[in-house]
């Protein structure tokens, strides 16, 4: 069984900072990639940010330069800084890895359930 359990949401005017984290435990061999998402109402689910396991990042065009994404490999914890949000950051976040609970395991997703951001004008 693997848990991905998030903190860090809250409210913060625009402008402000926030700074979310996932730690993944349970049954873990390894985790490829860990990542944000997030889910504004009446829309769908988007990438915010990934990092592999080797340190790559990526990022959804919208956060550029506000977000940072990091990970503690050794705690499979996942970071993301986030600096001058705006009222469109707001959204559900979800915490995502794909990880490998064995070693002659395939490789799967899980997600976290989420934890809120709203930003105010």
């Amino acid at each position: 069984q693997v848990q991905l359990v998030e903190s860090g949401g809250g409210l913060v005017q625009a402008g402000g900072s926030l700074r979310l984290s996932c730690a993944a435990s349970g049954s873990i061999f390894s985790i490829n990639v860990m990542g944000w998402y997030r889910q504004a109402p009446g829309k769908r689910r988007d990438l915010v940010a990934t990092i592999t396991s080797g340190g790559s990042t990526k990022y959804a065009d919208s956060v550029k330069g506000r977000f940072t994404i990091s990970r503690d490999n050794a705690q499979n914890t996942v970071y993301l800084q986030m600096n001058s949000l705006k009222p469109e950051d707001t959204a559900v976040y979800y915490c995502y890895a794909n990880l490998r609970s064995r070693p002659s395991y395939y490789a799967n997703d899980y997600w976290g359930q989420g934890t809120q951001v709203t930003v105010s004008s």
